[in-house]
């Protein structure tokens, strides 16, 4: 069977009638939200991101956690504080990413986590840079019932490899790819499915269709070719590419650039999903790096409580009003992949 239908069906099968009713609902009030500017929420999300730990081992240039900038502390997520969430949204949630910033597979009880949710029925998912997919770290990952493994991979060679991911080494990312597809054969199983996700820069796009061959080769899933976020992209930068599908800017006449999507006041992420970061903050999405936009502690309340509260309410509707206003938001750039 083709391995994207079965990953498709593998999700498909997470669904229940309640988790079915609560999506229509969050759906519902999207729509609602489109339409006549409401922010009312009914429902909780459908999908969660969860961030094991803002810890890496690599430098990347783009990369909060490569760079070692933020303003938020280092720190690993508790499994109290894990379960507990778990516990109060597994009749709702549909999917669940274990990611945010930092690299998954340095916390030491990460897979005991996903089995976790896995055991919830909550279909999974993680990114890493695959440094620590040793055998036994290989086998313990397919065993944990883990739907989705995105693995980082920036090059063909080691030299284009590493001028993205400072620091890195292509054949251990290479060496913890052939562990996974190993694993999955002795264990006969069919997840996880294996992404190998090409962050297309400047230095590496004339190596597209060599990963694509590689994926192939190494026996992986599916191949995805992902747009770079580059912070200060105005005066332009080295790592913006030259093929135009593969690059969020656009150049102007005067030599500047400028995002390419237009900038609607709305964003279905607000309605169907949120990130929860170590330490239990509570933030929108993704692109608020460094929590600066916190609608809630779950040390100090339930998800429930934070996800109907005033403050979130309140940056639902500025957001529709004015999304401009929102820092965040103005290098936002959604559908950031293309996939192969």
């Amino acid at each position: 069977m083709n391995s994207n239908l079965t990953d498709g069906l593998n999700f498909i099968s997470k669904l229940t009638l309640k988790r079915a009713w609560n999506a229509s609902r969050i759906v519902g009030s999207y729509i609602s939200s489109r339409w006549f500017g409401r922010t009312k929420m009914r429902g909780l999300p459908i999908s969660i991101s969860i961030e094991p730990t803002t810890s890496c081992n690599l430098r990347c240039p783009e990369c909060p956690s490569g760079l070692r900038s933020f303003t938020r502390p280092t720190g690993m997520l508790q499994n109290e504080l894990f379960t507990n969430v778990i516990d109060e949204l597994s009749g709702t949630l549909m999917y669940l990413l274990f990611y945010f910033q930092g690299e998954p597979f340095l916390h030491k009880g990460f897979l005991d986590l996903v089995k976790y949710a896995s055991d919830r029925k909550i279909y999974t998912a993680t990114s890493t840079n695959a440094h620590y997919l040793t055998d036994e770290v290989a086998r313990k990952t397919v065993e944990s019932g883990l739907d989705r493994l995105i693995i980082s991979i920036d090059g063909t060679t080691q030299e284009t490899y590493e001028s993205y991911r400072v620091g890195g080494r292509l054949d251990k990312v290479i060496e913890g790819t052939k562990n996974i597809i190993r694993w999955k054969k002795e264990l006969k199983s069919r997840t996880p499915h294996v992404i190998f996700q090409f962050l297309v820069v400047k230095p590496n796009e004339h190596q597209i269709e060599e990963v694509k061959q590689m994926a192939t080769d190494l026996g992986v899933d599916e191949v995805g070719f992902k747009t770079a976020q580059i912070y200060d992209y105005e005066n332009g930068s080295d790592l913006i590419p030259t093929i135009d599908k593969y690059s969020r800017y656009r150049k102007n006449g005067d030599g500047t650039f400028s995002i390419k999507n237009k900038f609607l006041d709305h964003c279905w992420k607000m309605w169907h999903s949120a990130v929860i970061t170590w330490d239990g903050k509570v933030v929108p999405c993704c692109f608020d790096k460094d929590a600066d936009h916190q609608m809630g502690s779950l040390g100090k309340a339930s998800f429930q409580d934070v996800w109907f509260s005033r403050p979130y309410d309140t940056f639902r509707k500025n957001l529709i009003q004015s999304r401009s206003k929102i820092e965040m938001c103005r290098n936002c750039t959604e559908g950031s992949k293309v996939w192969a």
